[in-house]
């Protein structure tokens, strides 16, 4: 018996040998390609992010001093009292009216050495001139690095930027491995002599104060492992460590290192990375740090959230105190530099404000890639979006929506609602008529409460805001025709009516059922007449004013009955304010913009959008309407945007639903257009018109929009005439005409006849400020019926005679 157990020992064992081995060496062939293939493809989740349009600073550019700090403080520019030579850093000299600034590099593929300082002086709120400091040389422009609007995630906020590692300093790399890693170039993964010195240390301690991981460990426990602590993980931890030594580099390791440890918290989003780490603790690149700047740094990754300088400062540098004396152990620095960095003080810096300053405009920017980049690209790919948002203009739009609805509930306690969601709301897009790029968007009051984007997802009726594209449908018809029947002069019956339309009769109602009778094209326009309006659209059919709204840029459907013409069919802002556009740039349809240009991670361009426009309508119909609309302002529903102190050429629309549940302003400059409207979502009464809530917010914004920028007028193109007419009479004025204004009219159709009214016996009057026709004299031979008050959508107040 003994002899055959001992037989069958001498054969088990080694089979058992040769199995253990085999299973061993199969394991560690599978953990092998494992790290291979996960550790060789690396690629972290860098979130995208999504920018604002750059800033370009020239002289002759208007910018108040708040306005460019309040920029620089968000862009991450630090002040400083002495001398500019890093990057971010800047001084003002307010009495030499100078600012010198040594610039950041931008998300744009533009390699910079040294940092780019620039001079800019100023002068009564312009900048006079933009010279390289380091140069001399006279520049034309310098452009700020565009802000950052939003970071888009994935479920873990994490926040990091790759570096190469001959971007980072080699101190930095010293200092690291001083505190975490010093014979790093010397093992071969594990470290038995720092192992040995950390149980010792423990046990004297009498609790865990020393780690006795490596570099490599720790870049592979992140990289592959959980942070559960066991003696299984730590055995898997070694040998993963040991083929990731095997196979990779010192210096891949090394990089790898630097852009994966975990270097904190700032608020809901960790810090990842040293690039990260040094811009959201000190401003700064890692090659402009200074040595007890870096040694801060390379001190925390032990304990990131202890050591963290922005909370902890005590700490931080009692930690930074260790990594020099190792680092002076070791020779990295000398005596004096040692010396030196010890008694740098830790600056406790403000962090630049984290918010997202344009909610509804980053989740429509964010949606528009989705739908069409790969699933996860967004969250993982770090690209780098450039958008067309002028950040100054979302300030000051968010600020009109914000105080214009607080004003409105403070003048109205009926507007008011307990319950947020049921609060009154309101929404604006200002968007550049010759480009097309939106360059605000607010979605509604408050994102927080309410992430439904208005803008672009909330189909309302238009109101009267729909009528300039019954008019414009005349005029074309017009030009076409030549009958003299649609000119701004002609006259049209704005008296009760009905439209028999398949069998069925509409009949449009005006305000308070008051009527005017005989008025021009012009007045019906400016006082937003429905029957004249009504009028005008039965003549010229609803086909051609169904075209002309799609030559616009109305996408939504439209109805094809006869309450189109007065705003029935549902739209969405957006829609009304790419065909005001239209309007605005002379006829050209522009297809709006909001991503200009998406970079990958590598610095290429994968997408590059430029401007897209089609000629829609001629530039003399879209002129003569623009003239017609400018009295909307001067003389008709709007003119209270006048009285509040918006005084630049700027045509526009009031619109107000039958029910009062929609209430509209569009208007434009030739540079901005901006629509607004109020409401509530669950479509209830404001009881206010379109120029008593909608027109406040838009006043608001565009006095403060344009403020410094220069005035423009429309300029009438080739083929257009503009004549003085006498309002009275449609005729051309004459000197002793009381009230004259400017017409346009297609070449050849304007009046030519003189106005017989005030050929005589009329006193010649000056001009006045503001000519308004409350302000005609009455004739004696001029009587007419006793006039009927002419509706302001809520009051009247003009008088015709």
């Amino acid at each position: 018996m003994r002899r055959i157990f001992w037989g069958i020992l001498v054969f088990t064992f080694p089979c058992l040998l040769l199995f253990t081995g085999m299973v061993g060496w199969q394991f560690y062939r599978e953990l092998e390609h494992e790290i291979v293939t996960r550790f060789s493809a690396r690629h972290w989740d860098v979130p995208s992010k999504i920018y604002a349009e750059p800033v370009f600073l020239y002289p002759g550019a208007h910018i108040e001093e708040s306005t460019l700090f309040s920029r620089l403080t968000r862009l991450d520019y630090r002040a400083v009292a002495g001398a500019v030579n890093g990057r971010g850093e800047y001084h003002y000299d307010q009495k030499k009216g100078e600012l010198l600034l040594a610039l950041h590099e931008t998300p744009l593929p533009r390699a910079r050495g040294n940092a780019q300082r620039v001079a800019l002086s100023f002068q009564g709120g312009r900048i006079t001139r933009v010279v390289d400091a380091d140069t001399g040389t006279v520049l034309r422009a310098v452009e700020l690095e565009p802000e950052v609007i939003t970071s888009v995630y994935d479920e873990v906020w994490a926040e990091r930027r790759l570096v190469k590692l001959y971007d980072v300093p080699s101190l930095l790399v010293k200092a690291l491995l001083a505190a975490e890693d010093h014979r790093f170039f010397e093992h071969e993964g594990i470290d038995v002599w720092r192992i040995v010195g950390a149980i010792r240390a423990n046990l004297l301690a009498g609790r865990a104060v020393q780690g006795g991981s490596t570099l490599t460990q720790q870049l592979v426990k992140n990289f592959f492992l959980s942070q559960e602590k066991s003696v299984g993980r730590k055995m898997l931890e070694v040998c993963m460590a040991t083929i990731v030594e095997l196979r990779y580099s010192k210096l891949e390791i090394l990089e790898n290192y630097l852009n994966e440890i975990y270097m904190g918290q700032h608020g809901a989003k960790g810090i990842f990375g040293m690039w990260e780490a040094s811009r959201v603790y000190f401003g700064k690149e890692p090659r402009d740090l200074t040595l007890g700047e870096l040694t801060i740094l390379a001190g925390i990754v032990q304990r990131p959230n202890y050591f963290m300088p922005l909370r902890h400062p005590d700490r931080a540098i009692h930690r930074r105190e260790y990594v020099l004396q190792r680092m002076r152990v070791l020779g990295d620095i000398t005596e004096e530099e040692y010396q030196a960095a010890r008694v740098e003080k830790l600056v406790r810096r403000a962090l630049p404000p984290d918010e997202n300053g344009a909610p509804y405009f980053a989740d429509f920017v964010r949606k528009q890639l989705e739908d069409h980049l790969p699933t996860g690209t967004l969250t993982t790919a770090g690209l780098r979006v450039l958008t067309s948002l002028d950040p100054h203009l979302q300030r000051l739009a968010q600020e009109a929506v914000r105080k214009g609805v607080e004003s409105l509930e403070a003048k109205n306690p009926r507007l008011r609602r307990k319950n947020p969601q049921d609060q009154l709301q309101a929404c604006l897009i200002a968007m550049q008529p010759q480009t097309g790029a939106v360059r605000a968007m607010v979605g509604g009051r408050d994102y927080a409460i309410s992430q439904f984007n208005r803008v672009t997802q909330a189909h309302r009726q238009p109101g009267s805001i729909f009528k300039p594209v019954v008019f414009l449908t005349a005029l074309m018809q017009e030009r076409e025709e030549q009958r003299g029947r649609f000119l701004p002069t002609s006259r049209v019956e704005d008296e009760p009516f009905s439209w028999s339309f398949k069998g069925e009769e509409w009949t449009p109602g005006n305000y308070r059922k008051e009527y005017l009778g005989l008025v021009s094209l012009r007045r019906a326009l400016e006082l937003s007449l429905n029957a004249a309006t009504a009028r005008v659209a039965q003549d010229v059919g609803l086909v051609a004013i169904h075209e002309t709204a799609r030559a616009l840029g109305f996408v939504s459907p439209l109805t094809e009955y006869p309450s189109l013409v007065l705003g029935a069919s549902e739209v969405t802002p957006f829609e009304v304010a790419v065909a005001f556009s239209t309007l605005a740039n002379q006829g050209v349809r522009v297809k709006p913009v909001t991503i200009k240009r998406v970079i990958n991670a590598d610095g290429q361009t994968l997408e590059r959008h430029g401007v897209e426009v089609a000629q829609a309508i001629l530039p003399e119909d879209a002129y003569m309407l623009t003239h017609m609309l400018e009295g909307v302002l001067e003389r008709g529903t709007a003119r209270s945007a006048r009285q509040q102190g918006f005084s630049r050429p700027a045509a526009g629309k009031t619109g107000t639903t039958n029910d009062y549940g929609d209430a509209w302003f569009v208007g434009y400059t030739p540079d901005l257009v901006t629509v607004v409207w109020v409401g509530f979502d669950q479509r209830q009464s404001l009881g206010l018109s379109g120029s008593q809530a909608a027109l406040p917010i838009w006043t608001h914004f565009m006095k403060r929009a344009t403020a410094g920028q220069p005035e423009t007028e429309f300029v009438p193109p080739p083929g257009v005439a503009v004549v003085p007419i006498d309002p009275h009479t449609g005729m051309r004025a004459t000197a002793r005409c009381p009230v004259v204004i400017e017409e346009a009219f297609l070449e050849g159709t304007e009046p030519t006849l003189l106005c017989p009214l005030h050929e005589t016996d009329v006193r010649p009057i000056e001009a006045e400020p503001e000519d308004s026709y409350e302000n005609m004299p009455r004739r004696r031979e001029e009587r007419a019926p006793r006039p009927r008050p002419v509706p302001d959508e809520r009051r009247p107040w003009w008088r015709i005679f």
